[in-house]
């Protein structure tokens, strides 16, 4: 049991909010603080799925679930194993917020308001005895024997017995200083759950427009994603863009994000399948290229464009049609290459990948293994998840274990 020491938990954004309450639940004679270097907390609860709080996904297979985290899988399978979506359901319906399940599988609080969240963490917390202080910046921690001693930027020390960090994401390695005295090792963060910018933004007057099933892969690579992709008027978003961007964000990096896709508006075909049935719908109809989106199942603004490309004039009829520009409208459709020049922020979604080695951690406990008595838990660590409340499932479970406080 511990003694009446303070319980520190560094940062009060998800993680750091869920690992307090939890805390002081398991520990209910220790004093649990909050140190949030802002202002405010709770930030990226209250802006994430725009303002309605997407607070995990409908995914109770533990092995389906740990794939949607490009770093971090094997890790998390192990930690689900102590606290999955079943439990996350059961803790906010024991705290009275009842959640939703939508058809894509996110799931969000009734109410539809982020605030509910917030709310919840915020009395719960003040119900306990928890403190949390605003403009508090840890800029140093060391140990003493069995003591922390953490220096903030501005005020006396703090000490604390135990210190569970979840301070988030940072965008570069100094934002980890505060950890310099411990040699942990941190994985150089870099940008994950971004959109693509066109080279060339021809298509880009098709913004808006949306295909349900398209294929992405990035050139010379192996990765590959499916899923519905939208044009914006910067380039590619959508789905199976960001999915992408997660699990290729290290290796498109180092592309310094100058790189090639190929595209397939519509899964359903490949070059040759799309060719033959063109050819064998030449050979059997009177339709004309402007009636040929049903028949190849993409947008009719799409088909337009591709057939103004190719000098097609969509009152011409396919049966007229030579089969070189039957071959171009399939190249089109199905592999054209595009050359992406850069990238942007996914919404109000800042994730980065990087962060405390996962080698650090043991992932029973969330305990630093070279420091007794330091946890971590969420985007602090070399964890992100793809969209869709996958990132939010990972703070809930890693924060629920550092509660624990187990050794």
């Amino acid at each position: 049991m511990l003694n009446d020491k303070s319980i520190v938990v560094i940062g009060g954004g998800a993680a750091g909010y869920f690992a307090a309450i939890n805390a002081a639940y398991n520990f209910p004679e220790s004093k649990v603080i909050i140190l949030e270097k802002n202002g405010k907390t709770l930030q990226k609860v209250k802006v994430s799925g725009g303002g309605r709080c997407n607070v995990s996904n409908h995914c109770f297979d533990l092995v389906l679930l740990s794939k949607n985290y490009p770093r971090g899988e094997k890790e998390l399978l192990q930690a689900f194993h102590t606290f999955d979506v079943s439990n996350t359901l059961a803790w906010f319906e024991q705290h009275e917020v009842e959640l939703k399940t939508e058809d894509d599988k996110r799931m969000f609080p009734m109410s539809n308001i982020s605030q509910t969240i917030i709310d919840c963490f915020e009395t719960t917390f003040n119900k306990l005895g928890g403190k949390v202080f605003l403009h508090t910046e840890v800029v140093n921690i060391r140990k003493n024997e069995d003591e922390f001693e953490i220096n903030i930027k501005s005020g006396k020390p703090l000490t604390a017995s135990k210190i569970i960090v979840t301070c988030g994401g940072f965008n570069n390695v100094n934002g980890y200083h505060f950890l310099s005295d411990f040699n942990i090792n941190i994985v150089k963060p870099l940008p994950s759950l971004f959109t693509f910018n066109l080279e060339d933004k021809n298509i880009t007057k098709l913004m808006g427009l949306s295909v349900p099933n398209a294929t992405v892969k990035i050139r010379n690579s192996n990765f590959i994603n499916n899923g519905p992709l939208l044009i914006t008027h910067w380039g590619l978003s959508g789905p199976a863009v960001i999915k992408l961007s997660a699990f290729a964000a290290v290796h498109l990096h180092e592309l310094n994000y100058n790189f090639e896709i190929e595209v397939n508006w519509n899964t359903n075909f490949d070059n040759e399948s799309l060719k033959k049935h063109l050819i064998k719908l030449k050979n059997s109809t009177a339709k004309v290229w402007g009636s040929m989106h049903s028949e190849i199942d993409i947008p009719k603004r799409l088909l337009a464009f591709i057939l103004q490309k190719c000098e097609i004039n969509e009152g011409k009829k396919l049966a007229e049609t030579n089969n070189k520009h039957i071959e171009e409208v399939c190249k089109m459709v199905c592999c054209e290459i595009y050359k992406i020049k850069g990238k942007t922020t996914f919404k109000e979604e800042f994730v980065t990948c990087g962060g405390i080695d996962l080698k650090e951690v043991n992932f029973k406990t969330m305990a630093c293994k070279k420091v007794p008595g330091l946890y971590f838990a969420g985007e602090v660590l070399n964890i992100d998840g793809v969209t869709g409340g996958f990132n939010f499932q990972a703070a809930w479970t890693t924060s629920f274990i550092a509660a624990q406080l187990k050794t």
